[in-house]
């Protein structure tokens, strides 16, 4: 993939919504570096032209990427890769915080508390599943 181009790969067949291809798609990629920080993404209407998709779901995508943090939106000048990483790290380690107080509230032991993450890591990254 050129520095300028973001190619996409919807397939209508598979398992996942358009919108999560795309999110999954961006989101793998600036996480991995193919798409650097600072790189401008397409317009929504854009993409969604240049995908065969309605303009929704590509927005539908874009904001869950900037919810999560890998992009920014700066207004009208665009959407752009985020500095994710950082940013995902501290999301969930508060998450982690969270999770350990309320287990300890509810009087959970620290392999009862810890089963519980494990059994939820499986089944969220379990692609059989």
């Amino acid at each position: 993939m050129s520095p300028q181009t973001l190619t996409i790969t919807i397939d209508p067949d598979a398992a996942d919504a358009p919108f999560e291809q795309v999110r999954t798609q961006i989101a793998d990629r600036a996480r991995d570096g193919r798409l650097p920080v600072g790189y401008k993404l397409p317009t929504v209407r854009g993409l969604a032209e240049e995908l065969g998709l309605a303009a929704n779901t590509v927005a539908k995508a874009y904001r869950a990427l900037e919810s999560d943090g890998v992009i920014e939106t700066r207004g009208r000048n665009g959407s752009f890769v985020a500095a994710a990483g950082e940013a995902a790290d501290k999301e969930v380690a508060a998450a982690a915080e969270i999770y350990a107080r309320r287990a300890r509230r509810l009087g959970l032991d620290h392999g009862t508390a810890l089963a519980a993450v494990r059994e939820a890591l499986r089944a969220a990254y379990d692609t059989d599943a």
